[in-house]
């Protein structure tokens, strides 16, 4: 019969992802050599000096906004980050599951999760020109997160035997090309306690990790030999320059057992964002995988389809006493492409709704966003735009894709998330009790949103940005280099306040990044004072992710005068209104390099003059 990919979440709520830390080293490798696989031997070699970096749902430099471009050929992907993610800051795009898969009748869109062998060679495209693709996201300074399905590969009771890759297989557990044979999976009675090796209750974790979900066949994931092949999938993916994955069906995969697996990559730093979905409790809640990595945070998506779908007054405390999992360890989106199918979540279907509840994503200070891009669908089950053998054709936005992510309001907010992206700090909150509110976001941002059915009227707002026009992103391009704005402007007075009015069903957006009135904004002085305790003939320099900082090259890193020892003190001109990672390094007298530990330091430069106090980490 035919098998359809499970949305996971039957007969209770959905769940969390989220990711483990990604040290400096992983961003300051150039992006040529990030994408071969000599990247592996330097992320080996420098990850026990920078363990302990920023949280895995970080993207290139400062930026994280991850575009789910799924299903999107290669081909197409590529493009789009030379195009429109690398210029529009998205710091990833989430391509769909790589690997080989079986190919059913109508070639629906859930048979890419059922795999039959781990060769690059699927419905989005071959080894090369996925290879291609990464090399030119790299490029665009866009990462690329892989969907990987490790839990299981095809339908038991699937009655083709025919992959879009060519590798052969037959449905009795026999998987030549990936290296399994009936001997790698679960069975009852020795590993399911089913007889008909299917999932009855949910709330029973040998069931859940052991047993069949509807029937897909399981993979014995306790055996060092599956363990073995699938870390082999994961990094052959990395030696091309994957940067991350997210873990497919990370539920139904026991907690030591998706440990071990990640324990044999040859970076273990990578974005790690599990599908766990929530309901279950011990061993079978989200919190139970977060000691590997990040979760997939399915409540928050839920929790904004029913605040968009009534009232959005109460969005002042969204975040973790909604009983949603820790913003560092969640990666958030609208929708993705098992709940815009199963009605748990918005989709594009809800238009401007769907709209608005992105811009508020990208505006709000909670976990690492998702952007969802759909193709368009009138079932459950429907193929994206292909040819008459399955593989997918080339990208029109229009004509059968969505392509949210290109949307003004939506796109121009990733320069908005960006801008504010370093202070987490949420202020002059107002709301009309009902569908309208709004709130800025430190000094760096202010946005005010009707989800109402009326507009409105307008008013002054406390924006908590410094004086000047700027360009309202959501009906506007801004234009750094002549700094103009192609749409509208809001003007902000001495006092941080703007006279502001919002069309029904509509927002209103500024950011410091894009101002556009007066002078260019001078270039601050940053004084950074670092007490180190240093050994003779040692010194200390501030490296980080700007040019003024050396661009994490040790060799151009900025200097710090020891005159008034143990305090390192440096004064450095550094570009305005910037998101600036960095960390005190020492210079040893025999050249080398000490990192400090811990995470990154960030900055927001601003414009004004400010002063770092720091101590050794």
């Amino acid at each position: 019969m035919r098998l359809p990919r499970p949305s996971r979440s039957l007969p209770r709520p959905l769940a969390a992802l989220g990711a483990g830390p990604l040290p400096r080293a992983a961003r300051s490798l150039p992006r040529t050599i990030a994408a071969g696989a000599g990247v592996l031997l330097c992320a080996a070699l420098l990850v026990p000096l920078l363990a302990g970096g920023r949280r895995a749902e970080a993207a290139t430099g400062g930026n994280d906004v991850i575009a789910n471009l799924w299903l999107w050929p290669w081909n197409s992907v590529a493009n789009e980050c030379t195009t429109v993610l690398g210029p529009a800051g998205y710091g990833a795009v989430q391509v769909a599951p790589p690997e080989d898969s079986i190919s059913v009748a109508g070639h629906p869109w859930w048979d890419i999760y059922q795999p039959a062998a781990y060769d690059l060679n699927s419905r989005m495209g071959n080894r090369a020109q996925f290879v291609s693709m990464v090399s030119a996201c790299h490029a665009a300074g866009v990462k690329v997160y892989v969907d990987a399905v490790v839990n299981h590969m095809t339908g038991a009771n699937q009655a083709s035997t025919t992959a879009y890759g060519g590798a052969g297989f037959t449905n009795n557990y026999s998987y030549p090309s990936a290296g399994y044979g009936s001997s790698d999976f679960h069975f009852y009675p020795a590993d399911c306690p089913q007889s008909d090796n299917q999932i009855h209750d949910y709330n029973n974790q040998t069931e859940v990790w052991n047993c069949q979900l509807v029937g897909l066949s399981d993979l014995k994931t306790g055996t060092d030999y599956v363990r073995t092949k699938i870390a082999g999938y994961l990094n052959d993916l990395l030696s091309v320059g994957v940067d991350g994955f997210r873990v497919d069906a990370a539920k139904h995969i026991a907690p030591a057992d998706l440990s071990a697996v990640k324990g044999k990559l040859t970076n273990q730093n990578v974005y790690w964002a599990q599908e766990v979905m929530p309901g279950g409790t011990g061993n079978l809640a989200p919190a139970a995988y977060e000691g590997i990595g990040g979760i997939l945070e399915f409540n928050y998506a839920t929790d904004l389809k029913n605040q968009f779908s009534g009232s959005i007054a109460g969005l002042q405390t969204f975040g973790p006493s909604w009983g949603l999992e820790p913003s560092a360890k969640s990666t958030v989106f609208v929708s993705n492409h098992d709940t815009e199918r199963n009605g748990s979540t918005l989709n594009y279907k809800a238009g401007a709704t769907d709209t608005l509840a992105t811009v508020f994503m990208l505006a709000w200070n909670f976990g690492t966003p998702n952007v969802m891009s759909s193709f368009s669908f009138t079932n459950n089950d429907a193929s994206p735009p292909a040819d008459g053998n399955g593989y997918v054709t080339g990208v029109t936005c229009g004509s059968g894709w969505e392509c949210q992510h290109r949307q003004r309001a939506v796109k121009n907010m990733v320069g908005f998330h960006n801008a504010t992206r370093a202070d987490t700090t949420v202020g002059n909150w107002w709301s009309d009790g009902a569908n309208a509110i709004a709130f800025s976001r430190g000094t760096n941002g202010w946005i005010a949103i009707d989800n109402g059915n009326a507009p409105i009227a307008a008013r002054t707002f406390s924006t908590g940005l410094p004086a000047g026009v700027y360009c309202d992103v959501i009906h506007g391009d801004y234009n750094a280099a002549a700094q103009s704005c192609s749409g509208p402007t809001v003007t902000v007075n001495g006092s941080g306040q703007a006279t502001v009015g919002v069309s029904t069903k509509d927002a209103v957006a500024i950011h410091a990044g894009a101002r556009v009135s007066g002078t260019t904004p001078a270039n601050p002085a940053v004084t950074f004072n670092a007490t180190v305790t240093t050994y003779w003939g040692q010194n200390v320099f501030v490296v980080g992710s700007i040019p003024a900082l050396g661009n994490w090259d040790p060799g151009s890193a900025a200097a710090l005068s020891s005159a008034n020892y143990p305090v390192w003190s440096a004064t450095v001109t550094l570009p305005a209104n910037t998101y600036v990672e960095y960390k005190f390094i020492k210079k040893n007298p025999d050249g080398s390099v000490t990192w400090e530990s811990g995470a990154n330091r960030t900055l927001n430069t601003g414009t004004s003059p400010q002063t770092v106090n720091a101590t050794w980490k």
